[in-house]
């Protein structure tokens, strides 16, 4: 049986995990009335990007209007009489409880205008930080309370925006050493859902201290710069780990891995020229290539095609794959497995 055969020989590789992850605003803030009324206008496009303190709803100020006019002509009228009672006071000609009183009402009142003014600049709510708007909860012309029905919006905090995702503890047994710190994490890449792979470079900023007891999961979190807003929240798309490096492992096409009911072999030509089975240990998937981590030594040849016509034990001509004529290799057989891709 003709067949193609790859030698392979140890080399170092970058070690990577691809997994899942969905996209989140860095902060995710609701935008709440603090005075009721009725809602007049809404000063912003749903989805626009707002800067901080930017004006977003206009309740009707009629009513503080006038508060703030009662409270103001309360405050003047209570500082006068203090003012006249300070006067009579050094003469004795008012009790000193009489000037005490005035002077407290007149505190309250200026607490009291402080309240009106603030009430009055309440009534036009704006941003409390910048990002991405959402759609407005209330229409104009609605109620506004300050209870329950004060949420007006949401603003995503989009640059920069976070990934999180999950490992299982397969894929934390797969990284290097079987152990997962942030020290081992060298790099996390970003892929688009279009297959794409996302410009600017993230870094871990959160990586859980316990498992997941109902998902048996650790949960982490990456933070991903996007200036051109790219990334929206609730996006998914899938993270890719770098974990450093791999010494002495050997890069074998994805075709020639098979899946038994022991696990994955690769078939190999030996001494006698004779096709046999060899158990594999996988890493992840680089590219085409599967990592195979044991279960070959640095010269084995690994055929690569005609894997469906293989019997343990046949006889095989192998051929490098530069010698491998048009239309050779069309019955190689695709992997039953499926590895990180």
């Amino acid at each position: 049986m003709p067949v193609t055969v790859l030698a392979v020989q140890p080399q170092d590789v970058p070690s990577s995990l691809e997994v899942v992850a969905q996209t989140e605003g860095a902060r995710e803030t609701e935008v709440r009335a603090r005075v009721g009324g009725i809602l007049l206008r809404r000063l912003y496009q749903e989805g626009d990007r707002v800067k901080a303190g930017q004006p977003l709803f206009q309740i009707d100020r009629s009513v503080y209007d006038v508060a703030l006019a009662e409270a103001r002509a309360r405050a003047e009228q209570t500082a006068r009489d203090t003012e006249r009672l300070k006067d009579l006071i050094a003469t004795q000609a008012v009790s000193r409880k009489a000037y005490d009183d005035a002077v407290a009402a007149a505190a309250i009142a200026a607490a009291a205008l402080r309240q009106a003014e603030l009430n009055l600049s309440w009534t036009t709510v704006t941003a409390p930080v910048a990002g991405m708007t959402g759609r407005a909860v209330k229409s104009e012309g609605s109620l506004i309370t300050t209870g329950d029905g004060s949420l007006l919006t949401s603003i995503y905090q989009v640059d920069p925006i976070w990934v999180l995702f999950s490992l299982s503890g397969s894929d934390i047994a797969a990284l290097p050493g079987g152990r997962l710190s942030e020290a081992s994490i060298t790099g996390v890449e970003l892929q688009l859902p279009d297959g794409r792979v996302y410009g600017e470079r993230g870094r871990l900023n959160f990586l859980a201290s316990t498992i997941d007891p109902a998902l048996g999961t650790r949960q982490l979190r990456a933070e991903f710069a996007n200036p051109r807003g790219e990334l929206l929240p609730g996006q998914f798309v899938r993270v890719r780990l770098q974990t450093g490096l791999r010494t002495g492992v050997f890069l074998v096409p994805q075709v020639a891995v098979l899946q038994s009911q022991d696990g994955h072999m690769v078939m190999v030509v030996d001494a006698e020229g004779k096709a046999a089975p060899r158990p594999v240990q996988t890493g992840e998937w680089r590219g085409r290539d599967w990592v195979i981590l044991g279960g070959l030594a640095a010269g084995d040849r690994v055929i690569v095609d005609n894997l469906l016509k293989l019997r343990p034990g046949m006889p095989v001509a192998p051929h490098p794959p530069e010698a491998q004529s048009p239309g050779a290799g069309a019955a190689s057989a695709t992997p039953s497995a499926s590895g990180r891709g």
